[in-house]
């Protein structure tokens, strides 16, 4: 859980101006400038007219608080400037924190495998020669059992399909032709519906 805390800034005011010439015109701002450098010469401001306000930083912490007690409320080319202590808002720790070790491994893999880590062997394949060598022996129309029925499993049978198509396995082209190749089969389209003119949506 995050503490907000403020902090109050001893060495710096904020000036809140309605006025507008003081962020365009050097001559309002030299004016501005002049009130609080009677306090301290070695003041500096920074000027943001967007938000209608002047950040003004002492090296006086003493200087900083007479000034905020003599002008404050006071009249500034016709309108109430008001001046306040600047403030910082801190939350939760000054430094930027990591982040939790349950939930880094969503950010990014280990940029190395950790201690005595080893690449595992993979394992032999299982390579069953018997039924290689029994499906080898296979010819078209005969069936070879892999597995034999029990009350709770199905046997499994391999039923080697025959092939009317020419052998493509020959080493003479000549002879291949020469063997009549099945007619192929002819592709029936399916016919388009009737158009109706009368139906409308």
């Amino acid at each position: 859980m995050h503490i907000k805390t403020t902090k109050c800034n001893r060495f710096c005011l904020v000036a809140t101006v309605t006025r507008q010439e003081v962020f365009s015109r050097p001559e309002v701002q030299a004016g501005f400038e002049s009130l609080f450098r009677s306090f301290d010469p070695q003041v500096q401001f920074q000027y943001f007219k967007s938000f209608r306000r002047v950040r003004i930083s002492f090296s006086d912490a003493l200087a900083a608080a007479e000034a905020r007690l003599r002008l404050h409320k006071s009249d500034f080319n016709g309108k109430e400037m008001r001046l306040y202590f600047a403030q910082s808002v801190h939350i939760g720790s000054p430094r930027l924190e990591p982040p939790k070790p349950d939930k880094q491994f969503l950010i990014s893999p280990p940029a190395s495998p950790p201690v005595g880590w080893q690449q595992s062997q993979d394992a032999t394949p299982v390579i069953n020669y018997d039924l290689l060598c029994a499906i080898s022996k296979l010819g078209p129309g005969e069936k070879y059992e892999l597995h034999t029925a029990t009350p709770t499993t199905p046997s499994v049978v391999v039923h080697v399909c025959e092939d009317d198509r020419a052998d493509s396995s020959g080493p003479d082209d000549s002879e291949r032709d020469d063997k009549p190749r099945p007619p192929r089969p002819k592709i029936i389209q399916t016919r388009r519906p009737d158009y109706t003119p009368g139906v409308t949506q």
